[in-house]
Formats: structure tokens, sequence, C-alpha cells
């Protein structure tokens, strides 16, 4: 008896076996780099509806480029997780008690207090994934090198949020 093995057979074996998987630490860290990211996403819409005050358009319109932006990112390390074989969990329950960003205020905020809240904000999710970057670095350099975009990203943002206000 000849048993044929097509081409494609061996490329469906072959990835099955050399597949890279997320340990249980790698996909808890990029978990809670999402949860910040997701918040924050959050939070500057909120920001976005609810600003007052002088400077409002500009700010206004910078505030969706770092939403987009938050999005975006949050959407590349969800997808990393699938990618590494872990599940992302982006509910907002799941969010609300796993995030570390601070509630955002209700109502109405004046532009002034907008650079602090989203500046501040900015800078605990890069510190967040700043404070995962070495331990995601020494499992997978690969998901780093994307940690390292979003860090450059969201400092981008906070630096010119900040000046904003100055």
């Amino acid at each position: 008896m000849t048993i044929t093995v097509s081409p494609d057979d061996r490329c469906v074996d072959a990835a099955a076996t050399a597949r890279f998987t997320a340990s249980p630490t790698l996909a808890a860290a990029l978990q809670a780099i999402l949860a910040d990211l997701v918040e924050l996403h959050l939070q500057g819409k909120q920001a976005h509806w609810n600003l007052v005050g002088p400077g409002f358009r500009d700010l206004h319109l910078h505030l969706d480029e770092i939403v987009d932006a938050a999005r975006e990112a949050g959407d590349t390390v969800a997808e990393r997780m699938r990618a590494l074989g872990a599940v992302p969990d982006g509910r907002s329950d799941t969010v609300a008690t796993t995030t570390t960003l601070p509630a955002f205020p209700e109502g109405e905020q004046p532009t002034s207090a907008i650079v602090h809240l989203i500046t501040g904000r900015l800078y605990a999710v890069v510190d967040t994934v700043r404070s995962l970057h070495d331990e995601v670095d020494a499992e997978d350099p690969t998901t780093a090198d994307l940690l390292h975009a979003v860090i450059s990203t969201l400092e981008q943002h906070a630096w010119m949020m900040d000046a904003a206000g100055r």
C-alpha cells in the first residue's frame, strides 16, 4: 500500500508543528495592554464629545486622532494575540475591571482639563506598555516590536497634547 502526500498536506503539517503560541504570561501581558488601549479609546471619545472652551476645534480634532490611534493599536494587539493562539477580551466589563486608567469625569470638561486628563492617560498607557515590554520581549521579540510602535505613537500624542495646554 502506497500513501501519497500532496504538497498541500506537507504545508499544513509543517504549519501546524511550527506555530509559536503565547504562554499564559505573554497572553496576560498583552491583555493588560489591550484593556488600557480600549479604555483610552473610550475615554478619548468621552472627552471628544464633552469638550468645551477656547481651542475647542483643534483639541476636538486631535482627540479624534488619539481615539483612532488607540483603536488601531488595540486592534493590532488583539490580532497579534489571536495570531499567537491567545484570546483577547475587549468586553466592557473586563476592560472596566482591569484597566489601569482612572475613571473619566462625567459631563462637560473645559479644554484645559481635557489636555491634562488625556495627557495623563496617554502616559499611563505608555507606562503599562513599558512595564510589560521586557517580559513580552523575552518571549516574543516580534510582538515587542509592535509595542515599540504603540509607545512611539502614544508618546507623540502626549507631547502634542501637553504642548497644546501650555
